[in-house]
């Protein structure tokens, strides 16, 4: 996965923690998540902050 997987990492985020409310994670929390996603494989640096929250946004539609 990369960081422009947007649907992907939400999926994997969603299942991975079940019980998390997207709406109340700090970015900084969300992006170490994504990273040690285990299918993960982009630069870390390249997650900035409107792609923590185009991520966000997928996953809360995920969570519904």
């Amino acid at each position: 996965m990369k960081w422009i997987d947007s649907w992907q990492i939400a999926q994997a985020l969603c299942d991975k923690f079940p019980d998390q409310n997207p709406l109340s994670i700090r970015f900084t929390d969300l992006h170490n998540w994504v990273v040690d996603l285990e299918e993960f494989d982009d630069d870390p640096s390249h997650g900035g902050e409107k792609v923590l929250e185009a991520i966000q946004m997928c996953w809360i539609e995920e969570a519904k």
